[in-house]
């Protein structure tokens, strides 16, 4: 018998505006309960952090309040359980409804959107659920991961609420007020913390804790603007028996096509095709792949003059760009156009290099798929001229993978995974990396390309080849040099302690925004980002990058870095109109121009006329900027012709947009959970802080290329942590050009050490690099360029660390070669004299270049530096010394470098809280080993044969001082 239905009675109705002030009300009594009873309690002790308590912190933070406390906490949970549904009646909960209600309000047949935005706002309820029930107390780790997730979450909640809003224009101008003010608070928010948690600031803390409650603030109320859309639902209660007949039907929200005039609406209001989103993906990881090998080519162009010691004729590989001149040969322009997978799986050839030990054949491989990818970027560009969506799609590829690789290098702390010189032991992907590239390349070369008639009646006279040739030389370069790692511009405005400007991590997350915001421009604004207006803000940007240190050099690195985004799509648009030989095959041999320039001006001591732009990076900015500006004049000159010959397919070119922009969008998303996952703990610990022993070492990197051409950085964390060392110095560390592959190793070996960092002089200072890395905290620190006249530059720090409650001056120092006597004796009398400058107890790591009680030697062990020799026995040493004065030293050893580089390791220990002996006899007597603590003795590891390669040396086993 078929079951009988009725109607029923209705018991209960409601308006669904109610649900939206269920949850508003709700939530802000969670929390202002908490705070009330919090500081009614507990007021110090919730107002109390890790530096400071009150009067100086006066207002206390959200986690401080809701916390571990009782009853405050209590308070919190038992209110937000009722709003956030973490009960087992979830669907009866305020924020489960209003979810559930939204979606029903916004969605529409064969659209996705609706349902993605409901399930970010279920992912949101639930992880608010996670950092509210786990504390940092109990876990720290899972309460950070559900707070980072509940923050990213938060970003396409927001713009996916504004983009669904009904037409409710009251409603639509609150949820963007809010959702504003939401995401402006981040920046003053994370400023405060960092003014807090690196610099110490008194009261930061408090100002800080007011920003994290107006995020608390402004997030509930955003939810709360629901209450205007909602009075359309009426919720019914009825008393009924039997089964539902089945889903009604959802009402489509007509009205919402009205705001279809808005391009940003138009972008992301179409229908949601998993399609089309797989087909960018696989565009842009084109792009990546592209970037890969782009930035792996410096890197293994420059190990070869590393190990020669000087130009060894490999360096003609740098011109492997210039393969689209073939270009202008009509039978091989048509092959390339017609057989693009073709090409492009030939250019995949890089990716297995790294199955080739021998370093010249890998060499050639990347160079051939570096050859062959700008090949098939430029007949790309080419063939997709005359079809303004392709070609923007295309644009979009290059730039973004440009994007992708610089957030891959941020997680993997400026190394690229995929990278010839990188394989499995030392964190290389390379396999998934060329698998994923297959797919993409099969995926992305479906379509049939533009041939025969399409492709001629494309234009290609407008305006100059020449100038847009510059222009892209330019651009090229300033994008890779610039913008390939998202510390590059950071290391630029670095100058030291105290901290006074952007940090590698978090503020790495800024410059990969800053070029997201560019490249959102150049698609929005095209004509905007080919004005001279916006080309002046771009110099102004440079201007201030090249000219200013700390936060005010860092401000023009984010203008630069949006500028370069915004440009690059004017720029490759107006030269793929153009004669592509001349506009891509000239526009990299420029670029290969400039990549020379820019090293030239920091390896003028060995390039043929090289004093000639000594030290002139201001000159390289400039020219950079220049080459841009002949772009920017010949893109204005064929700006309108080429809009009047092209087919209007704005609407088209929209849609496809929008599968780029979410990339794009998950691509920043990613950028900000792995600033926040690589923030300093700053809670670093010494390997013997009971005995007071500190072990400082000195070790020349070979700019982190081992014999091999394989990335050095695993094996030198393994044998520092191995060695125990407190304090390193590093020399010949900076990688931050081109040729070295725009990297930080001291990034990599601080973060996995649980160290502090001082990078050194900049890469705009024109040295080679010296680096400090300490366990204990770095107080203040200088740089110091020292006299050289006639060689390359040395570099110097100067830094003061705070030893177990005893101020320590440590100097680390490269000196000039061997080449130049007079550079060095100079830069001898310079340091000796810094290092006299202090009373303090100092140690000097440096490269000499001398030997033992001969020259330059006796001005640095003299009592004009104050300083004595480690070890003035060891006979046997050159470049490597370590130098000291008011300290006890209790040890001294050399270790075996293996192939990670062509210099030994020096290291010595020393006693705090014990005086030296000022008499030579005695401050110089040796004990044996089983008279030694073991707290104070050297690993035995390294003893005999050692371990990997690294053994003790020259006396076979460490030496030891009473």
């Amino acid at each position: 018998m078929p079951p009988k239905f009725r109607d029923g009675d209705v018991v209960l109705s409601f308006s669904g505006t109610w649900i939206s002030w269920a949850h508003t009300i709700v939530a802000y009594t969670a929390f202002i309960s908490a705070l009330i009873v919090g500081c009614l309690l507990h007021y110090h002790k919730i107002v109390q952090n890790e530096y400071y308590g009150y009067p100086q912190e006066w207002f206390p933070s959200v986690s401080a309040t809701i916390g571990d406390r009782y009853p405050e906490r209590s308070f919190f949970m038992v209110f937000i359980a009722i709003t956030s549904g973490t009960t087992p009646e979830i669907m009866g909960s305020p924020r489960f409804a209003l979810v559930a209600l939204w979606y029903l309000l916004t969605a529409r047949p064969n659209t996705t959107l609706p349902k993605f935005v409901a399930g970010m706002g279920l992912f949101r309820t639930l992880t608010c659920g996670g950092w509210t029930y786990v504390t940092s107390t109990d876990d720290h780790d899972w309460h950070d991961i559900f707070m980072i997730s509940y923050l990213v979450a938060t970003l396409p909640w927001t713009l996916g609420c504004i983009a669904l809003s009904p037409n409710n224009a009251k409603a639509v101008k609150y949820r963007k007020y809010l959702g504003g003010a939401f995401f402006g608070t981040l920046v003053p928010l994370v400023y405060f913390f960092i003014q807090h948690k690196v610099h110490q600031v008194a009261g930061a803390y408090t100002i800080y804790a007011f920003f994290e409650w107006a995020l608390i603030l402004f997030d509930v109320a955003f939810d709360a603007v629901t209450a205007l859309d909602f009075d359309t639902f009426e919720l019914v209660v009825k008393d009924v028996k039997g089964s539902s007949k089945g889903k009604n039907k959802l009402v489509a929200d007509a009205v919402l096509e009205k705001e279809e005039k808005i391009q940003a609406a138009q972008v992301f209001n179409q229908t949601f095709s998993w399609s089309d989103t797989i087909d960018a993906v696989a565009d842009i990881y084109n792009g990546f792949v592209f970037w890969s090998m782009l930035t792996s080519l410096g890197v293994v162009v420059w190990y070869f003059p590393l190990w020669h010691m000087g130009i060894s004729g490999y360096e003609a590989l740098v011109m492997s760009t210039i393969s689209p001149f073939l270009l202008s040969n009509r039978s091989v322009r048509s092959w390339v156009v017609r057989n693009p997978r073709t090409l492009q799986l030939a250019a995949l050839s890089g990716l297995l290099a790294y199955n080739v030990t021998n370093p010249v054949l890998r060499l050639f491989m990347v160079g051939f798929a570096v050859s062959t990818n700008c090949l098939a970027w430029s007949a790309a560009w080419y063939s997709e001229a005359g079809q303004r969506s392709h070609l923007e799609s295309k644009i979009s590829a290059w730039i973004i993978g440009l994007l992708m690789s610089s957030v891959v290098k941020f997680a993997f702390k400026t190394n690229n995974p995929i990278w010839p010189t990188s394989h499995a032991a030392n964190g290389g992907w390379n396999g998934l990396g060329f698998i994923l590239a297959v797919l993409a390349v099969l995926r992305s070369t479906r379509r049939k390309p533009t041939v025969g008639k399409a492709l001629a009646s494309q234009g290609r006279q407008e305006g100059s080849s020449l100038l847009a040739a510059f222009g892209i030389g330019g651009l090229f370069f300033g994008l890779h040099s610039l913008l390939s790692d998202s510390s590059t511009m950071i290391l630029w405005v670095w100058e030291g302690y105290p901290i006074r400007g952007p940090i590698s991590a978090p503020h790495g997350a800024w410059t990969i925004a800053a070029m997201g915001a560019g490249l959102v421009l150049g698609l929005f604004n095209e004509s905007f980002a080919r004005s001279w207006t916006f080309y002046g803000i771009g110099c102004i940007g440079a201007a201030f990058l090249t000219l200013y240190s700390h936060w005010k050099g860092f401000y023009g690195a984010l203008t630069l870095a949006v500028y370069l985004m915004a440009a690059s799509v004017p720029l490759i648009s107006s030269a793929a109109g153009k004669r592509p030989a001349i506009t891509f095959g000239l526009g990299f041999l420029v670029y290969n121009f400039m990549v020379l320039f820019h090293v030239w001006v920091v390896a003028y001591a060995f390039v043929p006329g090289g004093p000639l732009v000594r030290e002139h990076t201001d000159w390289v900015m400039l020219s950079t900027m220049l080459l841009i500006g002949c772009g920017v004049f010949g893109s204005l000159s064929s700006s309108s012709a080429a809009q009047k010959k092209r087919p209007d397919a704005s609407l088209n070119s929209r849609k496809k947009r929008a599968y780029y922009l979410y990339v794009l969008g998950a691509l920043q998303l990613l950028s900000i959970s792995i600033a926040y996952l690589r923030f300093p703990t700053y809670d670093y610990v010494p390997y013997h802080k009971d005995e007071k022993i500190f072990t400082a070492g000195i070790w020349t990197i070979h700019f982190s290329l081992d014999n091999d051409m394989w990335s050095s950085e695993y094996r030198m964390r393994d044998v520092i942590k191995e060695l125990e060392m407190d304090v390193v110095g590093l020399l010949e560390s900076d990688l931050q050009r081109i040729i070295m592959g725009n990297r930080d190793t001291t990034q990599f070996l601080a973060e996995d050490l649980g160290m502090y960092v001082d990078y050194g002089p900049g890469p705009n200072k024109h040295t080679w690099g010296c680096a400090l890395l300490s366990k204990f905290p770095i107080i203040n620190s200088t740089h110091h360029l020292l006299p050289s006249p006639v060689g390359e530059l040395a570099p110097a720090i100067h830094a003061t660390l705070d030893i177990y409650g005893e101020l320590v001056d440590v100097f680390v120092f490269h000196s000039g070669q061997e080449e130049d006597p007079e550079d060095r004796r100079l830069q001898t009398e310079y340091l000796s004299d810094l290092m006299g400058s202090t009373t303090r107890p100092s140690i000097l790591l440096s490269y000499l270049v001398t030997k033992p009680w001969e020259g330059n030697y006796n001005t640095y062990v003299s009592e004009r530096s104050g300083m004595h020799d480690i070890d003035p026995t060891d006979w046997d040493r050159w470049c490597e010394y370590i130098l000291y004065k008011n300290l006890k030293r209790t040890g001294y050893a050399r270790v075996s470098r293996s192939t990670i580089t062509d210099t030994e390791i020096q290291v010595g220990k020393f006693q705090i809280g014990e005086k030296e002996d000022p008499a030579p006899n005695v401050r110089n007597a040796r004990v044996k080993e089983k008279d030694v603590p073991m707290g104070k003795r050297f690993p035995d590891l390294f003893k005999g044969e050692g371990v990997r390669g690294h053994n003790y040396h020259v006396f076979d086993e460490p030496r030891y001082f009473a």
